[in-house]
């Protein structure tokens, strides 16, 4: 399983379950993967941000994303972090890519974008930048 991609020790686990593994051993085997560094959860998150994030999905959506696949909520907000991502910038392209140069007038189509890029994962804070296309915080 290992050999296509990177997978959480939860989706492993779940996977050698399924396919009729004794709970004990399947514990055993992925403390000896991750022992050898075969698996490992911080290394599965780095990548799985860079993926999402190339989608066009916004942090928020990763988060869950990561959290759903039982990785530990410290190890994903570190791989956010370390992603080096602008997800202001982000957004922006995003938006720009799906509707446009040219920004909504009418407030129902601000609203239909600003639904668009929360449901990718962006803030609400991070939307309403990109309709107004304010230049990024340096924070």
């Amino acid at each position: 399983m290992l050999t296509r991609r990177d997978h959480s020790r939860q989706e492993l686990s779940r996977k050698l379950l399924e396919q009729g593994g004794q709970a004990g051993l399947v514990q055993l085997v992925l403390d000896e993967l991750a022992e050898r560094g075969l698996q490992s959860d911080s290394r599965f998150a780095e990548v799985f941000v860079r993926s999402r994030a190339e989608r066009g999905c916004g942090p928020r959506a990763i988060m869950a994303d990561l959290r759903g696949r039982g990785v530990d909520s410290e190890l994903v907000e570190r791989a956010i972090e370390a992603s080096g991502y602008d997800w202001q910038k982000q957004a922006n392209v995003l938006r720009e890519r799906r509707f446009g140069l040219a920004m909504p007038v009418e407030m129902r189509e601000k609203a239909r974008q600003l639904r668009f890029l929360q449901y990718r994962g962006f803030s609400g804070a991070q939307a309403g930048k990109a309709l107004r296309c304010d230049p990024p915080d340096d924070d």
